[in-house]
């Protein structure tokens, strides 16, 4: 009896069969997806390669298969994979080491240089583009920054009092925090809060450096516009000035710097004593090891790689350059603002990137929820910080054996689930 692993299989098979003979290269990716995008990935940014590529965007679970199934057969088609860095973990050992690749001289971040190794001492993938969350500021409020600040390298217990001094000179908090039911207020206690005081996301989520992260953050929720438990997107809230300084995802900050590109600025995220964390939403290009030729496949990671060709996958994506790369004139405000902001927290010494969760499954959604409870009952209702966070580290760890995932940045590498102390 065939089962449905195997039905997937032949499925991939057919594909193999069926693609198309004339196109010189395959790019087998998930990322761009839309239809828009796609015909500007192969128009606008693979359009002055000088090779045929035949870009084609597929979801996670096909795109896996077919890998899958060129690794089986030994053999394949794909020339290179696009994917987000939790789509290569389950085939690091199928990828080409890419470490002698000739960039030209790029510059690539390093941070995400050391992702791409995938724990190994091969460069599994390379990184090809990026989105975040940033900070966001209404010029107004920039006379209040303490003394010696500088807005690129901030830290908690400096925004704590610049947000502070604001508050008190205009008569009320002026910090915003998207902390609505739509709002991305989990990225930030996993990628940005627990990262930047105890470098980690689950293994040291109940320590003492998380409940001094937690204590720090009803420090900074003095501050905060109360109206933010309502707040999804903050780029409403700083147009109307409700908020004077905000976090959120680059794109939920968009409008307010095309609109009134004049009154706002973009800067990273604060730093803590462990580094400033921050997560980055990191896609990669790789190699399979069944490329049929393995020399075309590395000239076109290259490309990818090279300042122009970034610039025209940001204009075809909305994804960000990895690369030192001056932006053009003509960018959106939008881009610009959060291009600089961007370049100086991943760039920055104390950087600490924070992955996205991985190997969840289903679960994904119960593990954001232990956050979000813990945000709830520490700041909201104003529960012992200690009591809540090992009353909360029981449910994340029943989620972390239910679904055997290992840790993942910056949680250091485990050999099963990844462990909660």
């Amino acid at each position: 009896m065939r089962t449905w692993k195997t039905y997937l299989l032949l499925t991939a098979a057919l594909t193999l069969a069926t693609s198309p003979a004339k196109a010189d290269l395959l790019f087998w990716s998930t990322q761009a997806k839309p239809v828009e995008e796609t015909q500007k990935m192969r128009d606008n940014v693979l359009g002055g390669f000088g090779e045929t590529v035949d870009y084609q965007a597929s979801d996670g679970g096909p795109w896996l298969t077919r890998i899958q199934a060129e690794t089986q057969a030994g053999s394949g088609t794909i020339a290179v994979l696009g994917g987000l860095h939790g789509d290569f973990t389950s085939i690091s050992a199928n990828l080409a080491d890419l470490g002698a690749v000739d960039l030209g001289g790029t510059a690539v971040n390093p941070n995400f240089m050391t992702l791409g190794k995938l724990g190994s001492g091969e460069q599994k993938y390379l990184p090809w583009m990026q989105a975040t969350y940033i900070m966001a500021a209404n010029k107004k409020a920039l006379p209040y920054l303490p003394a010696g600040a500088d807005l690129n390298a901030l830290t908690y217990d400096q925004l704590i009092a610049w947000s502070k001094a604001v508050a008190e000179a205009t008569g009320g908090p002026k910090f915003g925090f998207p902390a609505g039911p739509k709002g991305l207020k989990h990225r930030f206690f996993q990628g940005y809060l627990l990262p930047s005081f105890a470098a980690s996301t689950v293994t040291k989520f109940r320590s003492a450096e998380a409940e001094q992260a937690w204590t720090k953050f009803k420090e900074l929720w003095s501050y905060t516009n109360p109206a933010s438990t309502g707040y999804g997107f903050l780029q409403e809230q700083l147009l109307t000035e409700e908020v004077w300084i905000a976090f959120d995802h680059t794109a939920r900050l968009a409008d307010a710097f095309n609109q009134k590109p004049d009154d706002f600025v973009a800067f990273p995220a604060p730093a803590g004593p462990a580094g400033r964390g921050f997560m980055p939403v990191v896609a990669g290009i790789a190699i399979p090891s069944t490329a049929p030729d393995m020399e075309k496949a590395k000239a076109l990671v290259a490309y990818m790689l090279k300042p122009e060709t970034q610039i025209a996958t940001l204009r075809a994506t909305n994804f960000f350059p990895v690369v030192d790369v001056t932006l053009p004139d003509d960018m959106p405000a939008s881009v610009k603002a959060s291009g600089a902001a961007i370049a100086a927290m991943t760039g920055a010494a104390d950087a600490k990137p924070a992955l996205l969760p991985m190997g969840l499954g289903e679960a994904g959604g119960k593990f954001n929820q232990v956050y979000v409870d813990t945000f709830e009952r520490i700041v909201l209702a104003n529960q012992d910080v200690r009591t809540v966070l090992d009353s909360q580290a029981e449910a994340l760890r029943a989620i972390m054996k239910e679904t055997g995932a290992p840790c993942w940045a910056p949680d250091k590498p485990s050999e099963g689930a990844c462990p909660v102390d």
